[in-house]
């Protein structure tokens, strides 16, 4: 059984493993460096009022993913920019639409018209969990330096709330 709850400064450790073991594994995200604890309190606090984290834990309370929504400065104010992460072994088992489920009412709740996701083009799993969920392509950015210089494009897919 998967449960969702609001994620807090205790769990950002947690979240930092996911997100690193993620990162090694390579190929499915924008982040190319190790992440460390500190930097996940920081996002967490980037915008208070208009953010909301969320993480799922399996029945023996081990956080197996999470999902974050926030302002992005390429956005306009009625749209956030969501991100999700689940832990390397455990995709496949409804962890991220269960994530996503709770991130929509949580987007309404925020004042939220709609939710921007871009995924590295070359992340099929990232761009099937997204379509999966009813995004909708709207942008294609080629080209795309990461922070350790490898190129990738990115597509932009859009979630209307309304």
């Amino acid at each position: 059984m998967i449960t969702i709850r609001r994620a807090g400064a205790l769990d950002a450790r947690h979240m930092a493993e996911i997100l690193d073991a993620i990162i090694q594994k390579g190929g499915t995200t924008a982040h190319t460096g190790h992440v460390p604890k500190g930097t996940i309190l920081e996002w967490m606090h980037r915008y208070p009022e208009r953010s909301a984290w969320h993480i799922a834990e399996d029945e023996t309370g081990n956080i197996i993913g999470f999902q974050f929504l926030e302002p992005h400065p390429d956005l306009r104010p009625e749209a956030c920019d969501i991100a999700s992460f689940v832990r390397v072994g455990t995709t496949g088992l409804g962890v991220g639409s269960k994530l996503f489920d709770q991130s929509k009412k949580t987007a309404k709740e925020l004042g939220y018209a709609w939710i921007n996701a871009t995924i590295r083009a070359d992340n099929a799993g990232g761009l099937a969990y997204y379509q999966s969920r009813g995004f909708e392509d709207y942008a294609h950015h080629p080209n795309q330096r990461l922070d350790n210089g490898f190129i990738v494009d990115k597509v932009s897919k859009r979630y209307d709330l309304t």
